[in-house]
């Protein structure tokens, strides 16, 4: 991989959906950066993995905690194991978390007329809930000042078809990213992401449920850039915007989507 200097050695960062797609590579380029990275999620086997991947291309140790943000135990329980292997590494009485990028998410892609409740509680309790929660619970340790970097979506800055309930759950996280850059200010920076068609693992299973109703080619087609992203590129982004060195950016919603909003 290419390796760029976010300034972030000796930083800690904390990601959210941290074993595949844009958490993934977030992680290795923080981790190649020189910070200290917990990766969160569901799914230990998974974990264990990205640690693997992430260890094997930059030859820095990372560490994997479980997590499922919609739960606010779960987010607590993870942020006392983050507190608790900083103090052991470190030897202080309080540990600290410099980077929180909450990149869990899930994508459905379902018109309102075929809407549940159940797949409204999924959606809305994953991609806003969820931040909010891991938020909240990594907020204590984030006391000397630090970046919070939240992951929407284009869909939650000019909506799209066929997802209206998605559209409404990024377009909270904008809100919300706006709403926290004002309370948070000023040791906190708060910024937003919005990533258009990425190339991951959730991508791979949009196009199964598609069911041929549409191709990757298609989607590409729609692109004034004529393809759809790359997990790396939208990486890129989110630890440009992490970095000490844009300290005078907050309540900033960045567009990363090919051009696709530009129309």
């Amino acid at each position: 991989m290419n390796k760029l200097n976010y300034g972030c050695k000796d930083l800690v960062a904390v990601i959210s959906g941290g074993t595949s797609g844009i958490g993934l590579a977030t992680a290795e380029k923080l981790a190649a950066d020189g910070a200290r990275v917990y990766i969160l999620g569901r799914d230990a086997a998974r974990g264990a993995a990205a640690v693997r991947h992430i260890e094997e291309q930059t030859g820095v140790r990372v560490c994997f905690v479980g997590c499922d943000v919609k739960k606010a135990a779960s987010c607590k329980e993870a942020a006392a194991i983050i507190s608790e292997n900083e103090k052991s590494l470190l030897g202080e009485q309080q540990a600290h978390i410099d980077i929180l990028v909450n990149s869990a998410g899930v994508y459905v892609e379902q018109r309102l007329d075929n809407m549940t409740e159940a797949d409204y509680d999924t959606i809305m309790d994953t991609n806003v809930k969820g931040t909010l929660l891991l938020t909240q619970a990594c907020l204590p340790m984030m006391y000397g000042g630090g970046s919070i970097v939240n992951i929407a979506s284009d869909a939650g800055v000019s909506g799209n078809y066929g997802c209206p309930v998605y559209c409404a759950s990024k377009g909270a996280v904008v809100a919300l990213t706006r709403a926290l850059a004002l309370d948070l200010a000023p040791a906190i920076r708060v910024n937003c992401i919005c990533p258009a068609d990425v190339d991951t693992p959730l991508l791979a299973r949009q196009l199964v449920d598609a069911n041929g109703g549409y191709t990757l080619a298609d989607m590409a087609a729609a692109y004034p850039l004529g393809r759809i992203g790359r997990a790396e590129e939208i990486a890129h982004a989110i630890c440009s915007v992490a970095s000490p060195a844009n300290s005078f950016m907050t309540g900033s919603i960045i567009t990363v989507d090919g051009g696709i909003t530009a129309g």
